[in-house]
């Protein structure tokens, strides 16, 4: 499969009430589906993330929602951008996603990355470490997920786990997708090369050539053709009656584009795909105005054309 026009419902203050709630993210979900979007991600998150809300704000449990959402969709793929790996065992995670893939006829995919939010660890009771020990922790935890994922039963001991014979039975697919966020140079990205389908590269517009320069230079160090590391990023998108790109605010201009879904598709041309990124993973502000029935398909048929093929 290939991720090339993603959403990601990041945001689930709508300005319902809670049994609104989840119906609301299945509307969005099956607009996605419906209109050219070929995957739908979740945050793997408990609380809402700064910059986009307070900490009490509403945030569903990702691979909960995801699996009903497998329910209340056809086609399109669906994961975490991306799972937290502080968060659960990978014994665990390994089941959550090969059940995904199950309840889904296939289309789950893995997205996972060290885990960043300080805050979540220290309320939660997860332990955070520094970003090298997340770091190693994640590359433990690898050796274990991606053979169970592939039908293998691994015994591993290290620093950060241990398990003897790990199954994760059933399975609907011999390969589910990898996907990891990031953009550093030094372990993001090489680690990108060595195991992953996909890299969500978080960086500014103005970054992403040198960004894309970088994986290709990474592939080419373990003889892996970069064209089998596929890329994307992920970013607002700002639609709606009367808005126009210099609404973006400041501090947002680097990841976030505005205006009418045709406007925003030259926008993803230009500051996105042209910088040699594959795809484009969007978010809808919706904290302020609430879920806009049909702008998700608006955005989906401007820039399906785009990433075809």
């Amino acid at each position: 499969m290939s991720i090339r026009l993603g959403l990601q419902i990041n945001n689930f203050s709508y300005g319902t009430g809670v049994s609104d709630l989840f119906p609301t993210v299945v509307a969005q979900a099956k607009e996605a589906d419906t209109s050219g979007f070929d995957s739908v991600f979740l945050m793997d998150h408990f609380y809402q993330l700064p910059g986009i809300g307070t900490p009490d704000q509403p945030m569903l449990e990702a691979y909960t929602a995801l699996g009903a959402l497998a329910a209340a969709t056809d086609s399109v793929h669906l994961g975490t951008l991306v799972t937290g790996n502080t968060y659960r065992n990978p014994t665990l995670l390994a089941k959550n996603i090969t059940t995904l893939d199950v309840i889904s006829a296939g289309r789950a995919i893995l997205g996972i990355g060290t885990g960043w939010f300080e805050l979540e660890h220290d309320q939660l009771g997860y332990e955070f470490g520094t970003f090298t020990d997340r770091f190693n922790k994640l590359g433990e935890a690898l050796q274990i997920i991606l053979p169970m994922i592939k039908g293998e039963t691994p015994t591993f001991s290290g620093e950060y786990y241990s398990v003897k014979d790990a199954m994760a039975n059933p399975r609907f697919r011999e390969h589910i997708p990898l996907m990891i966020g990031g953009s550093g140079e030094k372990k993001t990205i090489p680690l990108a090369a060595r195991h992953f389908d996909h890299l969500n590269v978080i960086a500014g517009f103005d970054e992403l050539a040198r960004k894309i320069d970088v994986v290709t230079q990474a592939c080419e160090k373990i003889d892996r053709d970069p064209s089998t590391l596929e890329t994307s990023m992920l970013i607002g998108a700002l639609t709606g009656d009367g808005v126009s790109p210099d609404m973006i605010p400041e501090d947002f201009r680097q990841r976030m584009v505005a205006g009418t879904p045709e406007q925003i598709a030259e926008q993803v041309q230009s500051k996105v795909l042209d910088a040699g990124v594959d795809g484009v993973i969007l978010f809808v502000p919706t904290q302020t105005v609430g879920y806009q029935p049909g702008q998700i398909t608006a955005l989906g048929e401007a820039l399906k054309p785009l990433v075809a093929g």
